[in-house]
């Protein structure tokens, strides 16, 4: 649907005693990677947020691949999979400076208001630039 590419160095707080990417990480990497996504196509999710809507994860799942360390260049590539009602799904790919996979997801959101957490429709301004970016080139 709509594909985004971002990279980004592994920071030392990020790593654990093994000396590899702790696993809770990749919950960070990924929720930058789907905001930056949007932020893409012309939508901040401060302004989703200011419009009256939340997008809470309500599920997660991760594949781990291979490990990564500390000061490592990473590739994160993130696509905007499908919207429908209320939802929202993302998957991602992780890839290393070689180019190898070393971690794979997928997170669905919700839409809900800010003030009563009751599931609402994605704001029409968010729906519009999903459609124009629609068909767009995957973009670095």
């Amino acid at each position: 649907m709509i594909n985004y590419e971002q990279k980004f160095r592994v920071a030392y707080p990020d790593t654990d005693r093994m000396g590899t990417v702790h696993h809770s990480n990749y919950a960070k990497y990924y929720e930058k990677a789907r905001w930056e996504l949007f932020r893409h196509i012309g939508v901040p999710y401060q302004s989703i947020e200011d419009s009256g809507v939340m997008c809470p994860v309500i599920s997660m799942k991760f594949r781990f691949v291979k490990t990564t360390k500390y000061d490592e260049l990473l590739t994160v590539k993130t696509t905007l999979k499908a919207i429908k009602g209320v939802r929202i799904w993302f998957t991602y790919k992780l890839f290393n400076e070689e180019n190898e996979l070393i971690n794979e997801a997928e997170t669905e959101l919700a839409f809900v208001g800010l003030n009563d957490w009751k599931p609402c429709p994605p704001p029409e301004f968010l729906l519009n630039a999903i459609e124009t970016h629609r068909n767009d080139k995957p973009t670095k």
